[in-house]
């Protein structure tokens, strides 16, 4: 059993029939379960306790999921996968706009849904370190500073914000891999990602204003059309 599956998940959800097939399809996979019906008991208890992961449907009795979703974000800091019947494009992009690692359609095939919270969790684990370059955690880029240990994104006249782990995955992987393609599921980690998932695109695009990257004509991270995208400058990794 790996760390992931020693992570706790909340899972918001009102329907007790969906509720209790997710959590049963996450303890076949070695997860630990809690289940709330409403917006209230999640946000009361993530106060007390910080789970790895906040599964959370849209259509809440209480609450719009997607306010639960800025809450949990700008308070919490722990993985948020949204998980709802509401398909419509737009809310599939507030969702990720919001910072939810993840935007998933009812009904959710086991496997892929599975796949999906390990990206998840594997983002917000692996603190920012892999084995070839665990000794070297700050990459320097353009004038630019991402330091993969806390975060930390630096700007060139010194301004300093902290990405959510999905965005500090993105560009993480691309920092590891400047000037080389990189495709959707690479930059996910998801290796069955459907070919037209755009949360990838959306992400990059937060990314991008967040690099102050012209979204019109990108000088930092290019798009390659048909294929993913590309970080177009050279990185410089450093110790602390």
């Amino acid at each position: 059993m790996n760390n992931s599956e020693n992570s706790e998940i909340y899972v918001l959800e009102d329907d007790s029939l969906v509720a209790r097939t997710l959590t049963r399809t996450l303890e076949e996979h070695g997860f630990t379960c809690r289940w709330f019906p409403t917006a209230g008991e999640l946000l009361a208890s993530v106060k007390k306790r910080v789970p790895a992961l906040c599964i959370v449907d849209l259509g809440l009795p209480d609450r719009d999921g997607l306010e639960v979703v800025r809450e949990l974000q700008q308070k919490v800091g722990c993985g948020v996968m949204i998980l709802t019947a509401r398909g419509f494009l737009s809310d599939r992009v507030i969702g990720l706009e919001l910072g939810a690692d993840d935007y998933v359609v009812k009904p959710f095939e086991p496997r892929e849904l599975i796949a999906r919270i390990r990206s998840i969790l594997r983002r917000y684990g692996q603190q920012g370190t892999n084995a070839l370059q665990k000794d070297k955690i700050i990459a320097c880029f353009d004038g630019w500073q991402f330091d993969t240990a806390s975060f930390s994104l630096t700007d060139p006249e010194g301004g300093e914000e902290v990405l959510g782990a999905a965005e500090a995955h993105l560009l993480q992987v691309l920092l590891e891999h400047p000037n080389r393609i990189q495709n959707r599921q690479q930059l996910s980690q998801i290796p069955d990602l459907l070919p037209y998932d755009r949360s990838i695109d959306v992400r990059i695009s937060r990314l991008r204003r967040k690099l102050r990257d012209d979204p019109h004509s990108p000088r930092l991270v290019k798009t390659v059309y048909g294929v993913g995208y590309l970080l177009a400058v050279n990185v410089i990794w450093t110790n602390k």
